[in-house]
């Protein structure tokens, strides 16, 4: 089993907005709270929203906020259920994104999909199921709208063309019609500000067991998140037909009326309340608030009073693809290689293994000191391949070379004083490992096995 100790998955508690004045001079950094995917309680008198990788929740008229559900992992897409007795949300606890349910009375956490791919979770329906949508069945990554029961369930797939990415399904208060965003990708980059003929995107009306459509909107601009009225007369979303995200109102055979008028920035992951009164949405890594009768939006201000989860220690368990054995010159640790990365395990009780690098790219080639005590092992994390020492006492990494140049196939001398290394394929030099000074040794072909496939068990 490996182990390693990870920071707190996309802990986004302020994000630095630098701003470069002419001539290309650098400000002072600013510091950005950032709120994202706001959820509306059914009444709208509560947000539920998600900051750090964790859920807030707080008034609908913003002040202070209370910290709901902190995990190591990511937590998003906050749902209320019609009654405002439970909140849905996903979370990467156990893979890439499944739906959790808690009811929040008792704090009872209940996990609702279970398969390999993530999930979005798009609304809880007056019906009693949850909607969300996924790629689990589709094919290039292109999603599909299924639901599930809230109670629990085998979930089933309610749009699901081939070839045609559908999202964001939402549906009518009598549960009679999907409301849905399909084609283009505004479903994976809804994160994309300005208007791209890629994202383009219309909304449909589905007929609940009919497999009928209807378009609801027109071609040529990115319309995206429906949302119903609470008579079911009216469809709220957004879109960039103006060029510019805003929210629209559009009647169910009428014509669409903008409702803000945002002349930049993106308005993304509305919510509106069940009895129709207010929507909520991130802009400008705030939340916002829209009041349908006064029809004015603003910010909210935010403060939050919570402790946020700690770093874990995160377990997996992995049976092949090992690399780079190399047993310790005491015998009693031995190092490899998993996932690009080096780990140290214990050659005789075998067990947990301790995670020892952690970054996007190979580390092969490792080498023991003399003394047991540390590692050397090659790693190409800047492009080029160098030489980084890891010392088990003082459990610090040191990078050994620099430069352009490739350096692999590192070896320790018997007394632990030097270590010899290949450069660029073509010179054989030596490291003294206390001054950290090259000599060159020799000049010849030499074969630099940067990776050693033979040694994959």
């Amino acid at each position: 089993m490996l182990q390693s100790i990870l920071p707190k998955q996309a802990l986004i508690f302020g994000v630095l907005l630098v701003s470069y004045a002419a001539g290309f001079s650098q400000a002072a950094p600013k510091m950005q709270s950032y709120f994202s995917d706001p959820a509306l309680s059914p009444d709208a008198s509560e947000i539920a929203f998600v900051s750090g990788g964790d859920i807030w929740t707080m008034p609908s008229n913003g002040s202070v906020a209370n910290l709901l559900v902190s995990h190591e992992a990511y937590e998003s897409r906050p749902v209320y259920s019609p009654d405002g007795r439970s909140l849905a949300f996903i979370s990467t606890r156990t893979g890439n994104g499944d739906i959790y349910i808690l009811q929040l009375s008792t704090g009872t956490l209940k996990r609702l999909t279970f398969d390999d791919a993530p999930d979005e979770l798009s609304g809880w329906g007056s019906d009693g199921f949850i909607y969300f949508s996924s790629a689990r069945n589709d094919i290039a990554g292109m999603r599909d709208i299924y639901r599930v029961k809230a109670t629990g369930g085998t979930p089933i797939a309610i749009s699901n063309n081939e070839y045609v990415s559908e999202y964001f399904g939402m549906p009518s208060p009598d549960g009679k019609t999907i409301a849905l965003s399909g084609h283009g990708t505004a479903g994976t980059q809804w994160w994309r500000n300005g208007h791209s003929h890629i994202d383009e995107s219309e909304i449909w009306l589905l007929k609940t067991g009919q497999n009928s459509y209807e378009k609801f909107t027109a071609s040529g601009a990115k319309h995206v998140w429906p949302m119903w009225s609470a008579d079911g007369k009216s469809l709220y979303y957004v879109s960039d037909v103006s060029g510019k995200q805003n929210l629209y109102v559009q009647p169910l055979g009428g014509t669409a009326r903008a409702l803000t008028n945002f002349n930049n920035g993106r308005v993304v992951w509305p919510s509106i309340s069940s009895n129709g009164k207010a929507i909520v949405f991130e802009r400008d890594f705030k939340i916002w608030y829209y009041d349908i009768a006064s029809a004015k939006a603003s910010p909210l201000n935010i403060t939050r009073r919570g402790m946020p989860a700690a770093a874990s220690v995160e377990h997996r368990r992995q049976t092949n693809e090992f690399g780079d054995l190399s047993l310790s010159p005491d015998g009693k640790k031995m190092a490899f290689t998993a996932r690009g990365d080096v780990f140290l395990t214990s050659a005789k009780e075998g067990g947990d293994a301790m995670r020892v690098t952690s970054a996007l790219s190979t580390e092969p080639d490792i080498t023991w000191a003399s003394n047991s005590n540390s590692i050397v092992y090659s790693s190409n994390r800047d492009e080029s391949l160098h030489l980084y020492e890891y010392n088990f006492i003082t459990k610090k990494e040191t990078q050994l070379t620099f430069g352009k140049a490739d350096d692999g196939a590192p070896k320790f001398s018997p007394d632990g004083k030097f270590v010899s290394f290949i450069r660029d394929g073509k010179e054989l030099r030596k490291l003294d490992m206390q001054t950290k000074k090259e000599t060159f040794l020799a000049k010849a072909n030499f074969t630099l096995p940067i990776f050693h496939l033979s040694q994959f068990v």
